[in-house]
């Protein structure tokens, strides 16, 4: 009896582990869609999907626009500008800007995995992203600032270290590099050749 019950909690919680991710994803994309859609409630009512479509739609189009044409960059700039220098709104702007272009777009930030010794004896070392490769702007010489993320989080900490305490993460991916620190080093690309491996055999 109690290794029926055993085998039922075993496949219980395999179940979960299954389940967990894929509806946690449909409901955080549900919950994205349904808000986004619900901005013109009147209009949403009539045409579920629109108002997300008109949305997806014109900011696609509005990133080709800027990007691609001289008249689309001059206004994109005009608007950074006055965004830039109007008070109470600057600080808000370039905060969100920054850190939406930190991981998307063409200035990503978080595109130089590394390795950072943060112990000399034993030697302790953790993976992060290298955001200013020169420091000596605020009197650190010879020195990078590193982006260390925090794991089973969306936060992190800046750390300022020598350039002869860092080493490329070689054989990491930017986007492999923030997996296998977000996941705790669950999750990186030896693992993922063992899981291929395992299903092959």
């Amino acid at each position: 009896m109690n290794n029926y019950i055993r085998s039922l909690l075993k496949y219980f919680l395999q179940g979960v582990v299954i389940i967990g991710p894929l509806s946690t994803t449909i409901w955080i994309l549900w919950s994205i869609f349904y808000s986004v859609d619900n901005l013109i409630p009147h209009l949403s009512e009539r045409f579920p999907g629109l108002v997300f479509a008109i949305i997806l739609v014109g900011t696609t189009l509005i990133g080709y626009l800027g990007s691609r044409f001289l008249i689309g960059k001059f206004v994109v700039e005009g608007l950074n500008y006055i965004l830039e220098h109007t008070p109470g709104i600057k600080f808000i702007y370039k905060t969100i800007r920054d850190v939406i272009g930190s991981f998307v777009g063409d200035k990503q930030k978080f595109s130089h995995p590394v390795w950072v010794k943060v112990q000399e004896a034993p030697e302790l070392w953790r993976i992060g992203f290298l955001t200013q490769e020169d420091m000596s702007f605020a009197s650190f010489a010879d020195s990078v600032s590193v982006y260390l993320p925090h794991s089973y989080a969306i936060s992190g900490w800046v750390i300022v270290v020598h350039k002869d305490q860092i080493k490329p993460a070689e054989g990491f991916t930017a986007k492999q590099a923030m997996e296998f620190a977000v996941s705790g080093g669950t999750v990186g690309v030896r693992s993922e050749k063992r899981t291929m491996k395992s299903e092959e055999s």
